[in-house]
């Protein structure tokens, strides 16, 4: 069975578990790590020789325009992580449509080739920025993957879909969800997609919940971020509780990453996608209310 794997390029001072001490205004003098940590991933997905899908913030495109050049050279499925990874419900729609269509327009100029799935920062379409979608949908994106069907802090719509799914909007466009992936565990929904979960639970439960999902026949979406295969970046002072989001097990993940891949096929989202009905799923779209 063939799973999802993918990456949201952005450099460790950019995350939202940062913010507190980082300023956006800040980010310009702080030499940048993501290039080195992204082809160390490049890397290694040669070495298992598979491609996989990079969600690519475009404040790092707009710095390191060859390091989109080199994803897309490599054979890798490009889509847009946004511009400034701000949280879509702290901004107003006018400045996320600008943001969405910078990037959107940045990457397809690097690449020569459309970009068609997005990802918000911090996954943060909730039910307080579910107008974000029909600006998705002007855009011209036909996927996204920003939901997450969990309980959590910063983001997620809880109860909703954990397949696949189309969303009709408010304003009926149609666009492809494809949530991040979970499983039950003792009667709750937990998180498997990776990233702080992949570094917070053990190896082995990450294997066997996997390996359970693929028993169901559903394939599950993976993510991590390339500053989550760097150790020895700068540590910022922060609160216990996003020290130990941010920092937990960096130095285990790229050895865990590489079992992962070893022991799992992986494909880009777009392979998925072309395995799916999408007339059936078309035919019954969820509807959302704030």
């Amino acid at each position: 069975m063939q799973n999802i794997m993918t990456v949201d390029v952005e450099d460790y001072f950019q995350v939202a578990a940062l913010a507190e001490s980082i300023k956006v205004s800040e980010w310009e003098g702080i030499p940048t790590r993501v290039v080195n940590n992204t082809q160390r991933l490049l890397d290694l997905f040669d070495q298992h020789n598979i491609k996989v899908t990079h969600f690519i913030l475009g404040w790092v495109a707009d710095k390191h325009p060859e390091l989109v050049a080199e994803i897309h050279q490599r054979g890798h499925e490009v889509a847009s992580h946004g511009y400034s990874h701000q949280l879509i419900y702290n901004q107003s729609p006018e400045v996320f449509r600008n943001e969405t269509i910078r990037s959107k327009s940045l990457l397809e100029d690097i690449t020569g080739s459309q970009v068609l799935g997005y990802r918000a920062a911090s996954y943060s379409i909730t039910r307080k920025s579910l107008w974000a979608l029909d600006i998705l949908g002007e855009c011209g994106f036909t996927y996204d993957s920003s939901i997450f069907p969990i309980v959590h802090d910063r983001y997620g719509i809880p109860n909703s879909p954990k397949d696949p799914y189309y969303i009709k909007t408010a304003e009926g466009h149609q666009l492809l969800e494809l949530p991040l992936s979970t499983e039950s565990w003792f009667g709750q929904t937990i998180p498997i997609a990776g990233g702080g979960y992949f570094r917070l639970y053990p190896y082995w439960l990450s294997k066997f919940l996997y390996r359970r999902r693929e028993k169901k026949q559903q394939p599950f979406i993976f993510y991590l971020h390339p500053w989550e295969v760097d150790a020895e970046q700068p540590k910022v002072d922060v609160s216990w509780f996003s020290r130990f989001r941010h920092y937990n097990n960096l130095d285990k993940c790229e050895s865990r990453l590489s079992n992962l891949i070893s022991e799992f096929k992986f494909d880009t989202m777009q392979s998925y996608i072309d395995t799916l009905d999408l007339e059936k799923l078309a035919k019954n779209p969820q509807e959302f209310s704030a």
